[in-house]
């Protein structure tokens, strides 16, 4: 599931108030409120949705521990979610857990709307996956607990492969070209080998990171683009390669269509959330009628002959800091996203947020595929203007003009760079 950064940049005449009452060190503020009466949770539909079982769950066990302990329940959409947030932190009647898509913590954080947390109260923390730590980390401290985790796999159609002799999903970066260069030739200049949106700066960073670049690096407290940096430039230039060579349809496209131009048929294979490719083979979005179990997920070889580092998106739960119940709140969170909650996310196809529980799933065939490619993965610049950099769309310009030729890939990476590094350390 994807998540981005929608509000953040507009929270901070709302901090105002909030940095009145903020809570220092690394265990909270004086609103422990382990003896509060009433807690407020507010949660994304996907919980009242999918999972209210687990949700019950917590609340039974916390309730346990607590005789007469009230918990209200909240839930909104993503659209509308951000914006109501802001709002209520604005007043003092702030909720005490809240949901949170993982690149939309850093400008809460920033702010100082959310309290520190110990993280050695929650379970399987040594083991929260890289990605999903640092979503959650912020000058060396911690201001959340990761929930639930969605990676990037490759999926193409079987059937397509098999046509070019090719009869099962490549394990090398070069088995992989091999295939595609064959049914390129095959299906001819109109047809995607791979349907790439040269926009996708989530797939474009991974080409980055695989190649030893990063968007930028932190060193003395002061971050830096580091695009136009030898390895960064090494990974874009094999991301314009893929588009050059595989992606013969709109160069000027992002990716939030992708699953429905899969499904039209003109494409063999894509680089995407997990759910993309059963969502494409949905009969609503299959306008071949052959792609129901013809698709096949698999790991994405990267270039530099290990498994391509992926984007996770998911969730995360934090405590705000005017919340007057902040240790009644960490446990609530701790029941619900601790070692049992975990299992009952996972029983519902959510990757886990812990290597410990990940293991598990790379030993059920149904499971392995976005577990492994899961382990090895990459998350945003945890820098205090990073919310800037994405709302101009910085990434996404950058990769237009290299996919269309506009510009070459030193100059779009240089140029990126230098707006980056305008915005970057801003708070």
């Amino acid at each position: 599931m994807k998540r981005k950064l929608t509000a953040a940049i507009g929270i901070a005449g709302m901090m105002v108030s909030i940095a009145a009452c903020g809570g220092e060190g690394d265990g909270g503020s004086d609103k422990g409120g382990a003896d509060a009466k009433e807690l407020t949770v507010w949660l994304t539909v996907d919980a009242q949705n999918n999972w209210p079982e687990l949700v019950k769950a917590a609340d039974d066990a916390v309730k346990k521990k607590h005789p007469g302990l009230k918990i209200n329940h909240e839930y909104y959409g993503w659209p509308d979610k951000n914006a109501k947030l802001d709002a209520v932190l604005a007043t003092d009647k702030a909720p005490d857990v809240v949901e949170m898509g993982n690149t939309e913590m850093l400008g809460y954080m920033v702010k100082g709307a959310f309290a520190p947390l110990d993280q050695g109260k929650f379970d399987n923390s040594d083991a929260w996956l890289d990605g999903l730590k640092a979503s959650v980390t912020y000058e060396g401290k911690t201001y959340g607990v990761p929930y639930y985790a969605g990676g990037r796999v490759a999926n193409w159609r079987k059937d397509i492969a098999a046509s070019v002799g090719v009869k099962t999903a490549p394990k090398t970066y070069k088995e992989l070209t091999d295939a595609l260069d064959k049914i390129q030739k095959k299906q001819g200049d109109k047809f995607n080998a791979w349907y790439q949106p040269t926009r996708d700066w989530y797939a474009a960073m991974s080409f980055v990171y695989d190649a030893g670049g990063a968007i930028a690096t932190e060193s003395g407290g002061q971050w830096k683009a580091s695009l136009s940096s030898p390895e960064s430039l090494k990974g874009l230039n094999e991301f314009k390669n893929v588009v050059d060579k595989y992606m013969h349809g709109d160069k000027t496209k992002d990716e939030s269509d992708r699953y429905i131009v899969y499904g039209q048929g003109k494409s063999a294979m894509i680089f995407a959330a997990a759910w993309e490719g059963a969502t494409a083979e949905d009969p609503k979005n299959d306008k071949t009628g052959k792609l129901k179990g013809n698709l096949e997920n698999f790991v994405m070889p990267g270039p530099s002959g290990k498994n391509m580092p992926v984007f996770l998106g998911g969730s995360d739960l934090a405590v705000p800091v005017k919340s007057d119940a902040q240790d009644l709140a960490a446990e609530w969170i701790n029941a619900f996203a601790g070692s049992s909650g975990q299992k009952g996310l996972m029983a519902k196809g959510n990757l886990p947020n812990n290597k410990t529980d990940l293991a598990t799933l790379k030993n059920d065939p149904k499971t392995a595929v976005p577990a492994t490619a899961a382990e090895a993965n990459w998350f945003v610049p945890m820098a205090p203007g990073w919310g800037q950099v994405e709302k101009a769309q910085i990434l996404q310009t950058m990769l237009q003009s290299i996919g269309t030729g506009k510009k070459s890939v030193e100059a779009a990476a240089k140029e990126a760079d230098a707006a980056i590094d305008k915005v970057i350390n801003t708070k």
